[in-house]
């Protein structure tokens, strides 16, 4: 994705737009309980660079994705726009699932299989 530029690799340095909204985030905004560093950077730079969210915690960035109008995206939509593209199958799918949640990773249902069965319920 990098060399076919849709994705890049950006850093967050000190005295920048995207530091100081990172650190109001980690530390936590007026009325607003402080956020995880992953989150924060990602947020930040979302923001910084009209890009887009890619996160699974909604509950901690649904106020920030409302306040700075983000376009977010999460495991479930990444593993089947890859499925659509044919770059995975579903099995595959079910594996990264699987993995994702052995590391405590925090996913809707139990498998890459029901998150597509449930999406065709809710079209």
């Amino acid at each position: 994705m990098i060399s076919n530029k849709d994705a890049s690799i950006k850093t967050i340095d000190a005295g920048t737009e995207e530091y100081k909204l990172y650190t109001s985030l980690v530390r936590g905004e007026k009325g607003k309980k402080s956020i995880g560093r992953g989150e924060a950077s990602g947020i930040a730079l979302a923001k910084t660079y009209n890009g887009i969210l890619a996160s699974n915690n909604y509950k901690d960035i649904a106020p920030y994705i409302e306040k700075y109008n983000l376009r977010h995206i999460d495991t479930g939509q990444i593993l089947v726009e890859a499925l659509r593209k044919e770059l995975i199958t579903e099995s595959a799918g079910n594996d990264i699932w699987k993995k994702m949640l052995e590391k405590k990773r925090k996913l809707p249902v139990n498998t890459f299989s029901e998150y597509l069965t449930n999406r065709k319920k809710d079209v």
